[in-house]
């Protein structure tokens, strides 16, 4: 396979792929991230209902299948193929540049080093795999987190020195055509120097090292504009149409479905999880959000996202449809086909993403709040809530409480919700029952059965034993 440039475009889009997969496969990426936490209930499935209570080791499918990280060490694997092989590529066809190498090997070490950050923050210790041994997977025990993550960020670095800032648009780091297409074609599908330092931000905050997440979300924050990205209104945000339909520049991360590129599907996408009537011809959601949770959260006068007038009413649609029903549907995200908003069509293309720029602004806020920097934190945070129609702010409380809370209305729906919790809880320790899970590691998943009946090298993780 590895003698032209049609394999190596092949090779890198096939790490891509496998990415996403990894991520969308059983919807994890938002079990994960947003239904564990257990601020969305699930009124029929019981599976999901297993996981809001922390029974991780309940019997059901899709538990198992997201107590198994095989589709991410088969990134690993395609990405250490890769890295070993690229070369032979290089040497065969001189139509295929010392330079794009260089860029398509700095995408790959960024996402073999965001995989194994993705699993650490689901497993804590995993097995550490950095050459392919011809696709053969030899049994290894689980490596130390701590150690895992000083190569990430070293792996992260390294990938941020030959990213472009953008692609097919005269980067001096990447001049010409990528792959003889023009920039349209890239712009939020690719990595690029932003997506590294994002990336980066949150290495840093999961490791607790504030310092470097506040110098890497100021490096977006200063570079942002190199890769063509922005701020979303909240219209843009939550229109079909919007910011999470199709691929865009401002998807600092993500792994889009191209409509255009007939791409989607009925699985693997929020929406599956959160959508039902009005929204599409489904009589109920597999999850959805409790009215008084919403009205706690979104408690700020005037916020676009969701608020109730004088009367108790809600002023606007943008995050929360059929809010006086039984299930309020969270439609924040609701992209149906080529940005439809025909109820009887459940293919779904919204993008997934890991990160955006509002996401990076509040990880700066809760950085310079942890290094004692309350006004520069407060700033960080009302750019965001400002954007958001709230202009009355009173402050009660520390300003930690506020870029979380504001976190958790920001960025609802987009797998970040239990992370923030844990990295909340540690700086805060005024919550026992929380920090009794993260001394005994009840925050992480356990390992598949499946997995160490097939390894006798793996141990469980000690709270799930």
């Amino acid at each position: 396979m590895w003698n032209k440039l049609e394999d190596a475009r092949a090779g890198i889009m096939g790490v891509y792929a496998l990415t996403r997969a990894a991520l969308s496969d059983n919807n994890r990426h938002w079990i994960y991230g947003d239904v564990r936490t257990g601020e969305f209930v699930s009124p029929n499935r019981q599976d999901l209902k297993a996981v809001t209570s922390n029974q991780l080791n309940a019997s059901y499918e899709t538990i198992d299948a997201l107590s198994d990280w095989t589709r991410f060490y088969a990134i690993i694997n395609s990405a250490n193929i890769f890295l070993e092989r690229i070369d032979e590529v290089k040497a065969a066809d001189r139509r295929y540049t010392e330079n794009n190498m260089i860029v398509d090997k700095a995408q790959v070490r960024l996402l073999r080093a965001f995989a194994y950050f993705y699993m650490v923050r689901i497993w804590g210790d995993v097995p550490f795999i950095v050459t392919s041994h011809d696709g053969k997977f030899e049994n290894k025990p689980r490596e130390q987190q701590a150690k895992i993550l000083v190569w990430v960020e070293q792996e992260l670095l390294a990938a941020a020195d030959d990213l472009p800032f953008i692609y097919s648009a005269s980067d001096e780091q990447q001049p010409g055509a990528y792959y003889g297409e023009s920039d349209g074609r890239w712009g939020g599908a690719l990595a690029t120097k932003n997506s590294a330092y994002a990336i980066l931000a949150h290495v840093a905050a999961w490791q607790g090292n504030y310092d470097d997440v506040a110098t890497y979300a100021k490096f977006v924050e200063d570079n942002y504009g190199r890769s063509r990205i922005g701020f979303y209104s909240t219209n843009d945000l939550t229109r079909s149409n919007g910011y999470f339909w199709n691929k865009n520049y401002s998807q600092m991360f993500g792994f889009n479905s191209d409509w255009g590129h007939i791409d989607g599907s009925v699985t693997g996408h929020i929406e599956e999880l959160t959508l039902a009537q009005p929204v599409v011809t489904k009589n109920v959601p597999d999850i959805y959000m409790p009215k008084d949770t919403i009205i706690k959260v979104f408690d700020q006068i005037n916020d676009e996202r969701f608020s109730l007038d004088t009367l108790g009413q809600p002023r606007n649609e943008n995050y929360f449809t059929n809010f006086n029903g039984k299930y309020p549907i969270f439609s924040k995200i609701k992209v149906i086909q080529g940005g439809s908003t025909d109820p009887n069509f459940r293919y779904f293309t919204s993008a997934l993403i890991f990160t955006r720029l509002e996401d990076i602004v509040l990880l700066r806020a809760e950085a310079l709040a942890v290094l004692g920097d309350q006004n520069g934190a407060l700033n960080e945070v009302l750019n965001i809530m400002t954007r958001r129609g709230i202009n009355s702010i009173t402050i009660n409380g520390e300003i930690i409480d506020m870029v979380f809370e504001e976190r958790r209305r920001e960025l609802m729906g987009e797998g970040h919700r239990w992370y923030d919790l844990v990295r909340y809880n540690k700086i805060k320790q005024n919550n026992p029952a929380f920090m009794q899970l993260i001394s005994s590691q009840g925050i992480y998943w356990p390992i598949s059965r499946k997995l160490i009946s097939q390894n006798n090298q793996l141990t469980q993780n000690p709270y799930w034993k």
